[in-house]
């Protein structure tokens, strides 16, 4: 992807950085990358992934993965400024790729953690004795299926996703300078918007049946749901971006608050009455699981035979 120095502007590549907004930029890059900290470590400590639903990891990768890529198509003439520019001013120029590149990387990771951690209870059918008698089932339970093949379609949007995009820009050109490149840009800006719209329900939901906070990170959230309005100040005043760049986050900032507050209430709840954060508790007749309450014991770390008999019922049932 080779290009002259006599097809960049100078005046374009040696912008002024106001100084407020480069800092703001650098704060919030690494804070996108100090807040998916929490949930990487508390996935990799407790060693289970459980309570975290596919679909919700599905939409953020595929979301996270077009918003970097409309950035990356929509600033590549920063990218190419930095061949007649010094080393800071190209940093200072592409901080905002910077920052999406952060945040697809770390979303991608707790994906790739779900998978590694997955409980290995749920990974099979549930044994009901009604139905299996005395041959428990050796299948892979609907949840661990959907989620083997959300990791793979993730897997291939990805790769299509950088073919389509390196070859626009070079056999086409930039989103400036050729129709098609930019459409392209804002078709990824739309879908990842459209990802993000939708982003969090499956987890509100599952969330709000489980009535337990499972492997979800409070602190996580805790940091990303005010950084959230902050991006998107920073994004917009961002040099060659459109609406559809910053708007998904000021979406997923308002879900992700309502996931928090959800989150801090299960949190108390089950301190106060004894319980481990992934607890499910018993479930109704229709398979949903019921809130705790004080005449039902279980031991506070979570993980107790029952609670596991409950927690793998209810996710089959959820996903059938």
């Amino acid at each position: 992807m080779r290009v002259s120095i006599l097809e960049l502007d100078p005046k374009e590549c040696n912008r002024e950085n106001p100084p407020l907004e480069v800092l703001i930029s650098i704060i919030i890059a690494f804070g996108l990358l100090i807040s998916y900290l929490p949930q990487h470590y508390r996935i990799i400590s407790t060693k289970s992934s459980d309570g975290l639903s596919p679909w919700f990891l599905l939409l953020g990768t595929l979301s996270s993965t077009c918003s970097f890529f409309n950035i990356f198509i929509l600033q590549f003439h920063m990218l190419k400024c930095c061949s007649i520019v010094t080393g800071v001013q190209c940093f200072e120029n592409t901080l905002g790729i910077t920052q999406l590149a952060i945040q697809f990387s770390m979303f991608a990771l707790i994906l790739t953690l779900f998978m590694l951690y997955f409980p290995p209870q749920r990974k099979i059918l549930s044994y009901l004795r009604h139905i299996h008698f005395n041959s428990p089932p050796t299948g892979w339970s609907k949840e661990w299926r959907d989620s083997i093949g959300i990791a793979i379609f993730v897997t291939v949007h990805f790769i299509l996703t950088v073919i389509i995009s390196i070859c626009l820009l070079k056999f086409g050109g930039s989103a400036e300078d050729y129709p098609p490149t930019k459409y392209w840009a804002d078709a990824l800006g739309v879908a990842s918007m459209l990802f993000a719209s939708v982003q969090y329900f499956p987890q509100i939901i599952r969330t709000w049946r489980r009535k337990s906070v499972g492997a979800l990170s409070i602190p996580m959230m805790l940091m990303q749901t005010p950084g959230s309005f902050l991006f998107v100040y920073s994004l917009a005043i961002r040099p060659g971006t459109r609406w559809t760049t910053w708007f998904v986050f000021l979406v997923t900032g308002c879900l992700q608050g309502t996931l928090l507050v959800m989150c801090i209430c299960w949190h108390f709840r089950a301190k106060r009455l004894g319980y481990g954060p992934f607890y499910v508790g018993e479930t109704d007749s229709d398979g949903k699981p019921l809130a705790p309450h004080e005449q039902t014991r279980l031991l506070g770390d979570g993980h107790s035979t029952t609670s596991s008999r409950y927690d793998n019922t209810v996710h089959d049932v959820e996903n059938s």
